[in-house]
């Protein structure tokens, strides 16, 4: 899957990597969970009707800036070390996808996330809830104010722990279209044991890492972070979907 830019939306025609190299298996034994959620069949088309080409129209009266500062929320200022994670979302040749709405959710400094089944005994941030949102400017760039997450042990097999990571979605026309990813921290040290992060082809797994970006660096208050996400051709961002196997 991946997209297009349609007039100034987002638009996500069925879509595979013409490289097979570069495709992720949709089944991936060493991430157990893929045994449970894979399909076992060819996946069916089915029609889009009006309820799947359409969707709420979503701009600057119902995205406020406030939505993308993760940092200060709940009547307080989330604890750990503050980022800047910025970049922009473009086509395969290079041109912008503006007005895309982009959201973030993450795990805390202390790698939790405020989820009721999250029941690892890391400290919860009362201000911190890790969701944020924003919309793609004429440019195609988004901005996010977060702070860095903290890797968390998952089950997934013996001494299993997540690398940081931010999870990205983008939604189409409607939202039915929609690409979800994850974005990783340049050398980070357990990527070796991670699952989801090595089911990525090896060639194009550092399209998955973000660069530390010391320009974009908040002197003596944030770090930087920049992060294209590119929708479709040789250097298309590994997506998570259920057709063509990509994930992230």
């Amino acid at each position: 899957m991946t997209g297009t830019t349609s007039g100034s939306r987002l638009d996500l025609p069925r879509y595979a990597r013409t490289d097979a190299g570069l495709r992720t298996p949709v089944g991936y034994a060493d991430y157990r969970s893929t045994g449970l959620r894979a399909p076992l069949r060819t996946p069916v088309d089915l029609p889009h009707r009006l309820t799947e080409v359409t969707g709420p129209l979503l701009g600057e009266d119902r995205v406020t800036a406030t939505d993308a500062d993760l940092t200060k929320r709940l009547g307080g200022e989330a604890q750990g070390q503050r980022i800047i994670v910025h970049g922009r979302v473009l086509d395969s040749d290079g041109r912008p996808v503006p007005d895309t709405l982009v959201e973030v959710w993450q795990a805390n400094a202390a790698g939790r996330y405020r989820h009721v089944v999250d029941n690892w005994p890391a400290p919860l941030d009362p201000h911190f809830d890790g969701l944020g949102r924003v919309m793609t400017d004429d440019q195609g760039r988004y901005e996010f104010t977060t702070i860095k997450p903290g890797a968390y042990p998952w089950g997934n097999h013996h001494n299993a722990w997540r690398p940081a990571h931010i999870h990205f979605s983008l939604f189409g026309r409607a939202f039915t279209q929609r690409l979800v990813t994850q974005m990783y921290f340049p050398d980070d040290s357990l990527f070796f044991q991670d699952p989801i992060f090595n089911s990525i082809p090896e060639g194009a797994r550092h399209l998955a890492i973000s660069r530390f970006d010391y320009e974009r660096t908040v002197p003596n208050w944030a770090l930087g972070f920049q992060w294209d996400i590119v929708l479709r051709g040789a250097q298309q961002t590994p997506f998570e979907t259920e057709d063509d196997g990509d994930v992230a």
